[in-house]
């Protein structure tokens, strides 16, 4: 199956199956590189997908899994966090973190771990979805499994 993928979610795959995350990756065949349009073409409620947001703060990436009902109140974050300013990551900064684009950012398959931030709204979904290297892959798993897979920080965001 993994072949089939294109090569950034051939990545995001192998990352799955290492830390014993079942669900397969689906390819999509229109970009889904909003929640809104990963949502229709699902047929999820919007907040079923996880938005992977890259923004920089402290001098380093920070990965933010965000639940595609809610923006990110980057000033309360970086409160929370007790961290310094939080501010959207530039297209460059965001492939050089992720080694994948803008609107198909995964939670794994990066070149390094992110520190990553899940928000907490994502767990009162039973399944939710999220980019798999790619605007056109996505891929299920449980609010457990996300936490786990990326080592986040579950707060609130908004």
């Amino acid at each position: 199956m993994s072949t089939d993928l294109p090569s950034r979610s051939r990545i995001v795959h192998e990352a799955l199956r290492g830390a014993g995350i079942a669900g397969d990756i689906v390819v999509l065949p229109d970009a889904a590189s909003t929640a809104a349009l990963a949502a229709a073409a699902l047929g999820v409620e919007v907040g079923a997908v996880a938005n992977s947001l890259v923004f920089w703060s402290d001098g380093e990436p920070l990965l933010v899994m965000t639940s595609g009902a809610h923006r990110v109140d980057t000033a309360r974050l970086a409160e929370r966090l007790g961290r310094g300013e939080i501010r959207r990551a530039t297209v460059e900064q965001v492939r050089a973190a992720t080694g994948q684009v803008i609107g198909g950012v995964a939670p794994t398959g990066h070149p390094a771990p992110l520190r990553t931030v899940v928000d907490e709204g994502l767990a009162t979904y039973e399944r939710i979805w999220a980019a798999a290297g790619t605007p056109h892959t996505v891929f299920p798993l449980t609010f457990d499994e996300l936490v786990r897979l990326t080592a986040g920080t579950v707060v609130a965001v908004v």
